[in-house]
């Protein structure tokens, strides 16, 4: 793996987004972002900010077809 940090980010993003999927495939009724960013440990943020880093990935995901609201 290259030390580019374009690449680290892109390897980090798929990882997370590899571990979002994994996670709603073992729960078919779906998660509450809020659900998400807990069991993953990525739930926080700055006041009334909580949960951003979930929802951007959520975000993401969404615009990809590969999760819906």
């Amino acid at each position: 793996m290259s030390d580019h940090p374009y690449t680290i980010a892109q390897t980090a993003m798929a990882q997370l987004k590899g571990a979002i999927h994994t996670l709603l495939s073992s729960n078919p009724d779906g998660l509450r972002n809020s659900e998400i960013g807990r069991a993953l440990g990525i739930y926080m943020g700055h006041v009334e900010h909580e949960g951003h880093i979930p929802r951007t990935l959520l975000a993401i995901m969404q615009n990809e077809d590969v999760v819906r609201r």
